[in-house]
């Protein structure tokens, strides 16, 4: 049996309505940790002029190709591996980059190598979508985010909630500027930048 995320099963609408209107200009979307897949394959299939890539560490490909190969549609391609600390990433060019709950599980070095590859990937006019949960001015935006960063860090002290601010400043120094900021269902936010 294929993993599930009830999560995804819920927030995949919502994100799907505003990756519409964002995405309309962009004809390939690279996504970083696409984990179960059920965003890829919902994604795309509703997106048809985009070929969207999934990626993921070596570790998920399995689930993440068995999933694509029972329910993807033509535009999806089959999953790449991708560790975003790697120095060369297996993509020249992209025309926009989504991923989903991924920023807080990582560390802050890895934080940091995600946007020094989008930055390599992303050219002039590029987009970059990122969804999730978030601090700002170092304030969560319910008690849940909270007790939910409680429990991110008691597994792994270098995982945690990240601040908008640092966020965006490391997305400021790889040349990309706020968009949007939307707030989404269950206390999480879905972040636009352009290049």
């Amino acid at each position: 049996m294929l993993p599930f995320s009830e999560a995804c099963e819920r927030n995949k609408d919502p994100i799907l309505g505003i990756l519409r209107e964002a995405f309309a200009d962009s004809s390939d979307v690279v996504e970083i940790g696409s984990g179960t897949g059920q965003h890829a394959v919902h994604f795309a299939r509703r997106l048809p002029q985009l070929v969207w890539q999934p990626t993921d560490r070596a570790e998920n490909l399995a689930t993440l190709a068995a999933r694509i190969a029972l329910d993807g549609s033509p535009n999806l391609r089959s999953p790449v591996e991708l560790d975003v600390t790697s120095s060369n990433w297996p993509f020249v060019r992209t025309d926009a980059v989504f991923s989903a709950n991924t920023l807080h599980i990582m560390s802050w070095e890895e934080v940091e190598s995600f946007f020094r590859g989008i930055g390599g990937i992303l050219g002039q006019g590029g987009l970059l979508a990122v969804y999730g949960p978030f601090r700002y001015a170092g304030r969560y935006t319910s008690e849940s985010n909270a007790a939910f960063d409680r429990g991110l860090r008691e597994r792994n002290a270098a995982s945690g909630i990240r601040d908008f601010e640092a966020v965006n400043e490391l997305a400021a120094g790889e040349g990309f500027a706020p968009l949007a900021d939307h707030a989404m269902p269950a206390n999480n936010q879905l972040l636009l930048w352009r290049r």
